[in-house]
């Protein structure tokens, strides 16, 4: 007769299972002491946090950009794979050196706007130049100081956020479905009287304002007589609203 395996004895792995191999993909179990890994959300954060400090601790102007910087303007997390920050052309070797003291590694990269970094196994990007325009003063200046995830550090407005998203638009690249939900979210923080003026003339962001006026997410630019965009308080409409809303400004 085989023996009774005790209660409390721990399960087998299934490698050990007579005639039963491991299925492909699947890692081996983490060990029951061992600590549980790191949320890829939290990892972008205490990388965010890290770096901002060692900035701040340099004294030279800096402002979070990307995605972190949205979420630090109240968005949800939908963090890509990395963290980004400005800083201006001239400031980028000593940035980079404080940086590297601090124990991040940092590499040249192939794009001669930025320098890449690396700490926590998360990816650091270092930007002097954003959307083909170099980082000023100015800009860095506009930046609001905000909390991200408890740590205070300057973060790039709203209306530069949308703005350097507006100008990364090109044929090779033109996801509306990330810059939506920032539009909404943001909407009563960004001027959209300055990006109206400023892509007129360009087809994609041009076209991206144009769905947000289809969405109401913005009033019509076009027929306003004060000349301003209007922020709605609704989200979307049908094509009566749109039709009366347009016969009321001709």
């Amino acid at each position: 007769m085989t023996p009774a395996k005790p209660v409390n004895a721990s399960p087998e792995p299934l490698d050990a299972c007579p005639g039963q191999a491991r299925p492909e993909g699947l890692s081996p179990p983490a060990p029951a002491d061992g600590p549980l890994p790191m949320d890829h959300t939290q990892a972008i954060l205490e990388t965010t946090k890290l770096v901002a400090a060692l900035l701040k601790r340099s004294g030279l102007p800096f402002a979070l950009a990307g995605s972190v910087a949205a979420f630090g303007h109240g968005m949800a997390a939908r963090f890509q794979h990395d963290t980004d920050f400005c800083v201006r052309p001239q400031d980028a070797d000593a940035a980079i050196k404080a940086l590297e003291e601090g124990g991040i590694e940092m590499r040249r990269a192939p794009e001669d706007w930025l320098v890449k970094g690396r700490s926590g196994g998360e990816e650091i990007d270092l930007i002097f130049e954003l959307a083909r325009r170099p980082v000023s003063t100015e800009l860095l200046e506009r930046a609001h100081v905000k909390a991200v995830d408890s740590v205070w550090m300057p973060v790039l407005a709203p209306t530069d956020l949308m703005d350097s998203r507006l100008a990364a638009l090109c044929e090779h690249y033109c996801d509306f479905g990330d810059l939506l939900p920032m539009a909404r979210m943001l909407r009563e923080q960004i001027d959209w009287d300055r990006l109206d003026r400023a892509y007129r003339s360009e087809p994609l962001p041009e076209a991206f304002l144009h769905l947000l006026e289809g969405l109401r997410v913005i009033g019509y630019r076009g027929g306003a007589r004060d000349g301003r965009v209007v922020v709605r308080d609704d989200h979307a409409c049908g094509p009566d609203d749109r039709a009366g809303a347009r016969e009321a400004m001709s």
